[in-house]
């Protein structure tokens, strides 16, 4: 995905914020070691971040390469790789680059490729959406596994999603010791099937100086059939559309689409 370039000092902000939001553990990591466990390494995350998912992995053995086309994300999940060990530093590799259309050098090949936490929704387009899949089937040995995380608003959500500026939280932000105060306003376009996001992060002392940040997504929605679909026109062999991190049946009222998708092919023995 290309988006504009933020300047450094926003791109940084920005970054340093996201890992806050995510400070309460979405539950996933257990997932993705499962995973991993079942297919060995190595394993391929696109739109890796600032390795929220791809250190824990680094850690528990795994050979990882992380892509993601924002630096100051990726300049987090290497100070936080040093922070880690020399063991998980080592197993960590992180690329920047566009995820559309990614080849990664010597024809690499991974047994686990991973799109985490709704990052498949900042792709504006189904054919943006749909060389996702591509790239994380392109880049799997045969019998490879790809995991796609995607979050399924509720009908009344969407109908709250008119414009309206919300607090979402007040946290005291341990790498700065300043009090952020975030607040959100969404728009959704029934007629695109987008959610214009706007987040605005407010920080500062008590009683101090406030700087102010502003982030603009806009996210493209999925249901667990568009899911299914794109996958199977990447190439994909659908292993289960699930509802939860536990991989339970998806039903009618779950907030999660998790797909679980293999490459056709028998795979290769590992070593």
């Amino acid at each position: 995905m290309t988006e504009p370039r933020r300047d450094p000092t926003t791109a940084a902000a920005l970054a340093r914020l996201y890992d806050l939001d995510l400070a309460e553990d979405p539950g996933d990591i257990e997932l993705y070691l499962a995973l991993a466990a079942r297919t060995g390494g190595p394993v391929l995350e696109i739109a890796a971040g600032s390795g929220r998912v791809a250190l824990p992995l680094a850690g528990s053995g795994y050979a990882v390469t992380a892509v993601d086309n924002d630096p100051a994300m990726l300049a987090r999940a290497v100070a936080a790789a040093a922070k880690a060990g020399a063991e998980a530093q080592t197993r960590f590799e992180p690329v920047e680059a566009d995820l559309i259309g990614l080849k990664l050098p010597g024809s690499a090949r991974f047994r686990l490729a991973i799109l985490a936490l709704n990052s498949i929704l900042l792709l504006d387009s189904r054919d943006t959406q749909q060389a996702a899949l591509e790239t994380m089937a392109r880049h799997l040995e045969p019998g490879g596994i790809a995991v796609v995380d995607v979050w399924l608003p509720s009908a009344d959500e969407l109908a709250r999603y008119d414009g309206r500026i919300c607090l979402e939280y007040v946290r005291d932000d341990p790498e700065t010791g300043l009090l952020v105060t975030k607040k959100t306003a969404a728009q959704h376009e029934p007629a695109t099937g987008h959610v214009h996001l706007t987040s605005i992060y407010e920080e500062g002392s008590q009683g101090g100086v406030v700087s102010r940040w502003v982030r603009e997504d806009r996210l493209r929605l999925l249901n667990a059939e568009d899911l299914r679909a794109l996958a199977e026109s990447a190439g994909l062999e659908v292993e289960v559309v699930a509802g939860d991190y536990g991989l339970d049946p998806i039903g009618p009222h779950d907030e999660r689409a998790i797909l679980v998708a293999r490459r056709r092919g028998r795979p290769a023995p590992q070593a």
